[in-house]
């Protein structure tokens, strides 16, 4: 084989695209334009161009059809339609981590699992202990949730000193506790149920497993079938977000094509001699087509989607809903509001008091295993960083406060978000000095 031809041909672009993915690659990426975005509608909205900027997301989109008006504000089609795909995703890493990685060993699973109920029950028990008799009270589920991206984006900062075994243990509870969001916003801030648009709701989500066990593959069919999801919980009364959970955990996980057959087929390919033989309508074109088709479903579905929509994901609808959402006229004469303190203790104190309570019990009692590179007290510092809560506690926020109460729940949740994050980097700091790295004796 000729030099440099075991690679694709060389283009002028490839210099810019390969810069851009090695960027994309890097964990720490997504934290920082994250927080970009964060700070960028922080200094807007206390900035001369505030009303501007803040009247800007009210805008309303949509269709008027008659009678018929299906807008809403540009603010909503972002927190309702863009966070599906949001958690689409994290539903997606969620099922390939159980059935193909990191999560396949239950007992390590039930860990990280564990560390996540702890870590949505207590925060939420602080707040409502707090909150109980007060208006507000409702605003529960906002403590309940850690942000992914700024979570991995600080164990980044710190690199190889920290051990995989925490970026894994956090990265998984992470998604345990999305989805557990998602499911408390379904159960907890959804409005009155239509039992018809759910009854259709769950035949749509039936249609969707049958498409997919009679080996339908076309993207577009469940594209439209995922838009009639998504519409039918919306009229529901459920958060049409849920959608993108089911839909996420349904897409399977096996791939169609196993690697035995696609060395047959590529053995085949490369079989015909060199030459123009592949246009055409004859039997080594259909076979290179073949090859193609079984070159892409060598990966599960899961992860083909995984990989296609994850840069997505972190790099345009996570900052865009920073943009949308963060954006709160800061006042010193809030700051002993009672939703603001019960928002902060919750997220400061309630989260990695929860996460490293219920972890341990789950191995005391043994249904969990916690892995040996991993250090209770490296673990007890990683978890002070599920305080940061920001786009999730975000996210519930909206759906869980009136307009008055939403300013300071949303400068609880930066405050809490910018303590949580400095306090857990700075134990790990210390913790993973060289020479206090030594073996720790459990008990």
């Amino acid at each position: 084989m000729e030099p440099g031809h075991s690679d694709l041909p060389p283009q002028l672009a490839d210099r810019f695209t390969k810069a851009f993915a090695r960027f994309l690659r890097i964990e720490a990426a997504t934290g920082v334009l994250l927080a970009v975005a964060a700070a960028a509608a922080l200094i807007v909205s206390n900035s001369p161009w505030s009303r501007l900027f803040l009247s800007f997301w009210e805008t309303p989109v949509g269709l008027t059809w008659g009678a018929v008006d299906f807008s809403r504000p540009l603010r909503h089609w972002i927190n309702d339609g863009l966070m599906t795909l949001f958690f689409f995703v994290v539903a997606l890493e969620l099922k390939r981590a159980l059935v193909r990685g990191e999560l396949r060993n239950r007992r390590m699973a039930a860990f990280s699992f564990a560390g996540a109920l702890g870590g949505m029950l207590a925060p939420a028990s602080i707040y409502l202990g707090l909150m109980v008799g007060k208006s507000g009270m409702h605003g529960w589920g906002t403590v309940m949730a850690t942000d992914t991206a700024f979570v991995m984006g600080a164990l980044a900062l710190l690199g190889s000193r920290i051990p995989s075994s925490l970026r894994l243990f956090l990265l998984s509870l992470a998604i345990f506790d999305d989805v557990g969001a998602i499911l408390v916003v379904a159960v907890g801030y959804g409005s009155a149920l239509h039992w018809s648009a759910l009854v259709l709701a769950a035949g749509l989500l039936v249609t969707v497993y049958g498409a997919a066990r009679a080996g339908i593959r076309g993207v577009p069919v469940y594209f439209l079938l995922g838009v009639a999801v998504w519409l039918a919980f919306d009229a529901s009364g459920i958060h049409p977000t849920v959608a993108g959970v089911f839909l996420g955990l349904m897409t399977p996980a096996r791939e169609w094509v196993s690697d035995e057959r696609l060395h047959a087929m590529f053995e085949r390919v490369i079989a015909y001699p060199k030459g123009d033989h592949w246009s055409g309508d004859t039997p080594d074109r259909a076979d290179l087509r073949r090859a193609g088709r079984a070159a892409k479903e060598a990966l599960s579905p899961v992860e083909r989607l995984e990989l296609t929509m994850h840069p997505w994901s972190s790099f345009v609808i996570m900052p865009i809903f920073a943009l949308a959402n963060a954006g709160v006229r800061i006042s010193w004469a809030g700051i002993g509001d009672p939703v603001l303190v019960a928002v902060f203790l919750g997220l400061v104190l309630g989260k990695p008091a929860g996460v490293l309570a219920a972890s341990w019990f789950a191995v005391r009692v043994g249904v969990a295993a916690r892995p040996e590179t991993l250090k209770w007290s490296v673990l007890a510092a990683g978890s002070v960083l599920t305080g940061i809560g920001f786009t999730m506690s975000l996210f519930m926020a909206g759906l869980a406060f009136t307009p008055a109460m939403l300013s300071s729940a949303k400068i609880g949740i930066v405050a809490a978000s910018v303590t949580a994050g400095a306090t857990g980097l700075l134990m790990l700091f210390w913790l993973t000095f060289p020479e206090r790295t030594r073996p720790e004796t459990d008990s």
